[in-house]
């Protein structure tokens, strides 16, 4: 009786659901946009500094899904570095946890002018499930100065992109108002 139900089980479809597709128009868009704005305020392409200051792991899956082939930001011209002296965003992930505020606070120092720092997850907005905890300081911004929050649980990779994208636009706007003028890209 066990070789009939085995042989069912291998030869049968998965039971799970497919993968929902990437919505490629929208991507395509957002991803010019964000190509455009970086060049024009930064004159080449936007690196990203990704720093986990303790959360549950789900905002990083989302933001390396950002790297996969439905995404792939390196065709962007967006690029995840290893090290905040080469970065121009922080993207922090996950409340303020006490033992990572150091950590957190060197790698803003690290991090070279123009720089911004962009808080992704409902636990680095404000703590999230983690709020009130012993070990927990909050949001990100009781830590560092925060210049983009992005909420969600885990916010997906369109949302993030989207949010980079609002921060540079913000800013180029910032500077065309105070009489400077952003640079013209490539």
């Amino acid at each position: 009786m066990l070789w009939p139900r085995l042989a069912r089980a291998l030869l049968a479809r998965p039971l799970t659901d497919p993968a929902p597709g990437a919505p490629g128009a929208t991507v395509a868009a957002l991803a010019e946009r964000l190509a455009t704005s970086a060049r024009a305020r930064l004159g080449r392409s936007l690196a990203i500094r990704e720093v986990d200051s303790g959360s549950c792991n789900g905002c990083e899956l989302e933001v390396n899904a950002l790297q996969n082939v439905a995404y792939d930001l390196e065709r962007f011209g967006l690029r995840f570095v290893a090290s905040p002296r080469h970065a121009d965003v922080l993207l922090v992930t996950g409340p303020a946890c006490r033992n990572m505020r150091e950590a957190m606070e060197r790698a803003l120092a690290c991090t070279p002018e123009p720089r911004w720092v962009v808080a992704a997850g409902d636990c680095a907005v404000d703590g999230g499930v983690f709020k009130g905890s012993y070990a927990v300081e909050g949001g990100v911004g009781a830590v560092l100065p925060v210049d983009l929050l992005i909420p969600g649980c885990p916010p997906s990779p369109a949302q993030l992109l989207e949010g980079l994208l609002a921060l540079l636009e913000t800013e180029a706007q910032t500077e065309n108002r105070a009489g400077r003028i952003a640079p013209a890209g490539p």
